[in-house]
C-alpha cells in the first residue's frame, strides 16, 4: 500500500473518532488533514462552533483526540497534532455547509471548465439537490455537485 492509500485510510480513521468526540462536546468537525513538513506528519483538524472556537477548546480537543488517537492508531508512527478554527475561508464539504452559508461570498474550483471558467467567486444564492447556485458578477451560475473540486467561503 502506497503512502497515499495509507493517508487516506487513516483520515478516514481520524474523522470517525475526532467526529465522535467533537460531537460530544458541542462542537463541528469541519475538516481532517494530514500533510507532510520538513520530513514530519502533520495532523490538521479544523473544528468549529457558533460563535467560533477558542484556543483553550482546541486545547481540550487536541489532548483529548492524542489519547483516542494512540488507542485508534498505534501504527501512525510520530506526528504532530493541530487543532484550530477553520477560520475566515472555512471550506465548505458537506451539504449542510453550503445551507448554514447561503447568502454568504463563496470561492468555488472546479473539475471541469464552466462557462469556459474553473474557478467562481460570488454569492451563494441557491442549494439545489445536485448543485449550487452562485450569482458572479450579476449573472447566476450553476455548478453541479460533482464539479466541485473545492468550495470555501471568500471571508466573513
Amino acid at each position: 500500500m502506497d503512502v497515499s492509500q495509507k493517508n487516506k485510510q487513516h483520515v478516514s480513521l481520524i474523522t470517525q473518532v475526532a467526529e465522535e468526540l467533537c460531537q460530544g462536546e458541542g462542537f463541528e468537525l469541519v475538516h481532517v488533514e494530514i500533510a507532510t513538513w520538513n520530513r514530519q506528519t502533520i495532523i490538521r483538524v479544523y473544528a468549529d462552533k457558533p460563535g467560533g472556537i477558542t484556543l483553550g477548546e482546541c486545547a481540550d480537543i487536541s489532548r483529548q483526540l492524542g489519547d483516542l488517537l494512540e488507542i485508534h492508531l498505534p501504527d501512525m508512527g510520530g506526528y504532530r497534532l493541530e487543532i484550530s478554527s477553520p477560520g475566515p475561508h472555512r471550506p465548505l464539504k458537506k451539504k449542510q455547509d453550503f445551507h448554514r452559508f447561503k447568502g454568504s461570498q463563496i470561492k468555488i474550483e472546479t473539475r471541469a471548465s464552466i462557462h469556459g471558467k474553473k474557478k467562481f467567486t460570488g454569492i451563494l444564492e441557491q442549494i439545489r439537490e445536485d448543485a449550487v447556485v452562485i450569482e458572479v458578477d450579476e449573472e447566476r451560475v450553476e455548478i453541479p455537485d460533482l464539479q466541485i473540486s473545492k468550495a470555501n467561503l471568500a471571508g466573513r
